[in-house]
Formats: structure tokens, C-alpha cells, sequence
């Protein structure tokens, strides 16, 4: 029995190793598009991939963010190419692709990593930040692979990678606009992957945990006690035990397109509750409506259904720690953004 046993596991791992192989991507030469690109996660992969020899076009909605990460990524000796790019337009999307095939030619890896995040209550939320989210995080991706895909078609393989969240493999109150749009990525993406790997194209579904990337200054935006939301937040976004480093998410990312694995759910943390709640969802979501019993409740006051971006508001409340994490990633992954106000 145990010889057998060891067969197996021997032959499993053989024929795994095989498979790895055959499915490795070499970087060098290749054009890649990373969306939302000039800052957070985006930038961290588009730095990996210009380390590991890829051409990359980045695409974002801000010029100066842009012109800041394109010459970050130059500097290290990157071909890239700077895209303009607001992801709800279908004529820019179309754009992009059309600029980086006269530019670099066909284009072999596409990351839809852009995406937007609205912290609060539910009963601030409005119709607008549920079509939002899903124009930015399900409907953007879609086009995306819609325009590309042809080719890869055509040439017999390519590689996408979807960058979700883990907040759309769990229920996640406060965040309801945004886990409902990356459910739907996720559904997408993994449906995608079943029927195009025959054809030689790997799509991976990224669901990343909370990552230190500065994001709860840049990109998220608070409704409700604003102060409070943006506090918990931050709080369990900067927390080194339950997040990871977007420096080392993106290596994770790059490594699993490389391989063309189907899926990433990193850190720990965060694939634990992906597993139970996928075992246990019934049970998971009791959890988790115990857990929002924590968070901020609907504000007393006027003015809850405003949106307010974290680097609107002051630091004050935050852990000394959280501060000093949330100051690093600032500094790693964002441009030209405003330090946090002191005490």
C-alpha cells in the first residue's frame, strides 16, 4: 500500500512538472497591458513584468500619475508605453489596445487589474456605486478580453489574468458595491478559463487578501462615519498578519500567469476564508453577519451619503503602526499623493 501510495504521489508530481513546464511563459519580448496601471497593484506588476523582460502598456485615467509611473518604470529599463484611459468608455478601451498593437505589436498578456472601492453602510450606498463598480470591475475586464482575444485566437495562445478580490469569494459588508462586482468578475473569469484552454489561452483569477498599497489614500472612498469607516479599513488593510505587500502579491501574480495556473488566493489568511466559506458558505455568511456587528454603523448625521477619499481626510485615530505601514506603501506605490495630515 505505501509503495503504491508513493507511486502515485511520484507519478502526480511528474506528470504536474511536465505540465508546469509546457505551460511556462517566457517574459522576455513579450507586450503585456496592465490596467489601472500608474499606481497600487497595478504598478507593482507592471514593474515585475518590465524586470522579467516584457513590454508593458499601462493605462489610467490621470495624467500625472501616468507620466510619474511611466518614467518609474523606465528607469529600470522598461519598453513602456503610457495610455490615458478612463475604463468606462468603450471607445478608450478599444483605444488602448489599438495603441500598444502599432506600438509593440501583438499582444500577448492582458491584466485587468483597474478597479474603484466605496467603504460603508449599505444604506449609504446608491444605485450609482453599484453601476460603477460593475462598469469598472466586471463590464472594463469584459471588453477588454473581447478585444484582445481574437488575436490570441489566431496565434494559438495568450495569457489574461483578472485581478478580483477575495471579497468576491466571501460576503463582505461595507463593501457590497464592490464584492458584488468582483463575484461577477470572478464568475467570468472562471468560466472563461474552462472554455479557452483548449485553445492554448490561460486565464487566471486573482483574489488577492487585503494588500498594503497605499490604496485607502488614493483610491478608496468612505460614506457613512467617515472617520470610523476609513479607520477599520486601514486598519485591517496595513495589518502585516492578515494583508500582503503588493511588491510580493505582484511576483505571486506574475509567477502564477507564467505557470498559467487557473487561480491565486494569497495570503493565507485570505485563502483560509475563501476555503471555509466555499465548504461552509451558510455557516460563513452567520460569521461574517456576527463580524459586521463590529463595524461602523449608518451615520446620525447629514452628509453620510457623501463620498469622501481617504487622502481627504486626517490620520487622527489611526494606529501608530498603521500609519507608519500606510506611509510605506504611499511611498512604494502611489504618485504624487498628499501625506497623511498629523495630529
Amino acid at each position: 500500500m505505501a509503495i503504491a501510495t508513493a507511486l502515485l504521489a511520484a507519478g502526480y508530481l511528474a506528470v504536474r512538472t511536465a505540465v508546469a513546464r509546457r505551460r511556462h511563459l517566457d517574459l522576455v519580448g513579450k507586450t503585456a497591458i496592465v490596467t489601472g496601471g500608474s499606481r497600487g497593484i497595478g504598478l507593482a506588476i507592471a514593474r515585475e513584468l518590465v524586470q522579467r523582460g516584457a513590454r508593458v502598456a499601462i493605462c489610467a485615467r490621470g495624467d500625472q500619475d501616468l507620466a510619474d509611473a511611466e518614467a518609474d518604470l523606465t528607469s529600470q529599463g522598461g519598453e513602456v508605453l503610457a495610455i490615458k484611459c478612463d475604463v468606462t468608455q468603450a471607445d478608450q478601451i478599444r483605444n488602448v489596445v489599438a495603441q500598444t498593437r502599432v506600438h509593440f505589436g501583438p499582444i500577448d498578456i492582458l491584466v485587468n487589474n483597474a478597479g474603484i472601492i466605496v467603504v460603508g453602510p449599505v444604506s449609504h450606498m446608491s444605485l450609482a456605486d453599484y453601476r460603477n463598480a460593475m462598469d469598472v470591475m466586471y463590464e472594463a475586464p469584459l471588453l477588454f478580453m473581447l478585444d484582445v482575444l481574437p488575436e490570441m485566437r489566431r496565434r494559438g495562445g495568450g495569457r489574461i489574468v483578472n485581478v478580483a478580490s477575495f471579497g468576491g469569494k466571501i460576503p463582505s459588508p461595507h463593501l457590497v458595491p464592490y464584492a458584488a462586482a468582483k463575484h461577477a468578475l470572478v464568475g467570468l473569469s472562471e468560466s472563461l478559463r474552462t472554455e479557452l484552454v483548449q485553445e492554448g489561452i490561460y486565464v487566471t483569477t486573482v483574489c488577492p487578501g487585503l494588500v498594503r498599497s497605499g490604496s485607502a489614500l488614493r483610491s478608496a472612498e468612505f460614506k457613512g462615519q467617515h472617520r470610523r469607516e476609513r479607520l477599520w479599513f486601514t486598519t485591517g488593510d496595513m495589518t502585516p498578519l492578515m494583508s500582503i505587500d503588493a511588491g510580493r502579491l505582484a511576483r505571486r501574480i506574475v509567477d502564477a500567469m507564467q505557470r498559467g495556473d487557473a487561480e491565486l488566493i494569497t495570503p493565507f489568511a485570505a485563502a483560509v476564508q475563501s476555503s471555509l466559506h466555499g465548504a461552509l458558505p451558510g455557516i460563513g455568511c452567520e460569521i461574517v453577519g456576527l463580524i459586521n456587528r463590529l463595524l461602523p454603523g449608518r451615520s446620525p448625521a447629514a452628509g453620510g451619503e457623501r463620498a469622501v477619499r481617504g487622502d481627504q481626510m486626517d490620520a487622527r485615530g489611526l494606529p501608530d503602526a498603521v500609519r507608519a505601514a500606510e506611509a510605506r506603501a504611499e511611498t512604494k506605490y502611489q504618485h504624487g499623493a498628499e501625506p497623511p495630515a498629523a495630529d
